[in-house]
């Protein structure tokens, strides 16, 4: 049985500056794509029978980049909406909340076409993305999932049997990939947060 690949897009500008981003839909910087590209070492040897990838086209060109062809584009991929905390950092937050946490707060409520998320909310998501990865793994060897940090963390909890809250514990930088497998028919975390070594030179043919 294969395995589940968890992909985080490469760096955007609000990666940078540590701005909340779910549905703003920004490009990779220079470096994003330099990531993005160092993904594909990571995933030589590998026999993958399906890619799922969030709408946003950070993702999309990450996965592009990586080498993954005929990706499949699936909504329930998308970051953990935000709400009114869209483009606002942490520190920014915290001046009116000191002791707000995303896992255990949420967020405040937004524009109608964006009014935010639950962790629950958004573990509904990754147990669909779950239910369809898991059963393409019997037959089309490993999945891989091409999507964003809290949305990944939030899988790879419900993934573990774990409440979508327990995603808080799994760090996970831009470009970085996961693999989630079994040890004795049990789901576990097989490797994580990996990225190539800096000064590992990468083919951009």
């Amino acid at each position: 049985m294969g395995e589940l690949i968890l992909i985080r897009h490469g760096e955007t500008a609000w990666t940078l500056t540590g701005q909340h981003t779910s549905h703003t839909d920004l490009p990779l910087t220079e470096h994003g794509e330099a990531q993005a590209r160092a993904v594909a070492p990571l995933l030589a040897g590998r026999r993958i029978g399906l890619t799922l990838v969030s709408p946003a086209a950070r993702a999309r060109r990450t996965a592009e980049l990586a080498g993954l062809t005929a990706p499949h584009v699936r909504p329930d991929l998308s970051e953990w909406d935000y709400g009114a905390y869209e483009g606002v950092t942490t520190p920014e937050i915290q001046r009116d909340r000191p002791d707000w946490n995303l896992w255990t707060d949420g967020v405040a409520a937004g524009p109608a076409a964006h009014p935010g998320e639950s962790a629950e909310q958004v573990g509904e998501r990754a147990d669909r993305v779950l239910a369809e990865a898991v059963g393409a793994l019997e037959s089309d060897g490993d999945v891989a999932l091409v999507a964003h940090s809290h949305f990944l963390r939030v899988l790879t909890a419900r993934y573990l049997g774990l409440p979508a809250s327990a995603g808080s514990l799994f760090l996970l930088g831009t470009g970085a990939v996961s693999r989630l497998g079994t040890e004795h028919g049990r789901p576990v975390i097989t490797a994580w947060n990996t990225t190539l070594p800096q000064g590992v030179p990468v083919s951009v043919g």
